[in-house]
């Protein structure tokens, strides 16, 4: 469905002021919009997929500079989908900052009215958590965006929990491993060379930037391995149906 925004709906559906919304466009963050009648400008998807992936990865405390580089790398092909992927992606390698919005906000953030079995889909996917108060729930900002594109998806429920499962446990198998080998490989080493106080600063603080590299390139691989799987699951069934195809041909045909 195609998303046509003003730059104050495009503010409320990612939760930051007009104002940040035009500095990033200064900034070259945010491409321009699209210019309509009176000069309106027209903000779509894309629009708002890449200020929610802007806005998380300033939450791992990346500058504008560093998150220029980011935007840079990624590929010029990349898809509103593609964005909101690497933001949920992100999010989950990022401490865990859950806000809370009441069912107004939160669906003024969906851009749509949610339903009761919605609500359960975005609390299976992580997007959200549901609270005491029937009407106030504490929401994930980088989930909520690719929950709410999912929703319409013939999903079922139980496959979503699954899923969620999975992603968490090889996330944290990923990022325990990670640790290790950056422990054994170069702390270990370092700190039995008896550096000098300002040297583990600086290793400390080497640490810190290398963390939103690691964080791009699980992403990329994982989208990379994500469509390789699906392009092998689709080719399979495309063999099989050409295969039926051409079997009910030869049943059809009359014999010579």
């Amino acid at each position: 469905m195609e998303v046509r925004l003003t730059v104050d709906e495009l503010a409320a559906r990612a939760g930051v002021t007009v104002r940040t919304v035009r500095f990033y466009g200064t900034k070259g963050l945010l491409p321009p919009p699209v210019l309509g009648a009176r000069r309106v400008g027209w903000y779509g998807a894309e629009h708002l997929d890449r200020l929610g992936l802007i806005e998380e990865l300033q939450r791992q405390g990346l500058t504008l500079a560093a998150i220029e580089r980011y935007l840079a790398r990624l590929p010029q092909d990349s898809t509103p989908l593609d964005l909101a992927i690497h933001r949920a992606l992100v999010a989950s390698w990022t401490p865990e900052t859950p806000e809370e919005a009441s069912r107004g906000q939160l669906e003024r953030r969906a851009g749509r009215s949610l339903s009761e079995e919605q609500l359960d889909r975005l609390a299976a996917m992580g997007a959200l958590e549901r609270t005491a108060d029937p009407e106030v729930f504490r929401v994930d900002p980088g989930l909520l965006p690719l929950g709410v594109r999912i929703l319409d998806v013939p999903i079922p429920l139980e496959t979503l929990l699954a899923a969620r499962a999975v992603v968490v446990e090889h996330s944290r198998a990923t990022a325990r491993e990670l640790q290790r080998l950056f422990r054994e490989t170069v702390w270990r080493p370092f700190r039995e060379s008896e550096p000098a106080p300002d040297d583990v600063e600086r290793m400390k603080a080497l640490t810190d930037h290398l963390q939103p590299m690691v964080a791009q390139a699980l992403v990329t691989a994982f989208q990379k391995s994500l469509r390789e799987e699906l392009g092998e699951e689709l080719g399979e069934a495309a063999s099989e149906e050409q295969g039926e195809a051409a079997e009910g041909d030869s049943a059809a045909s009359p014999d010579r």
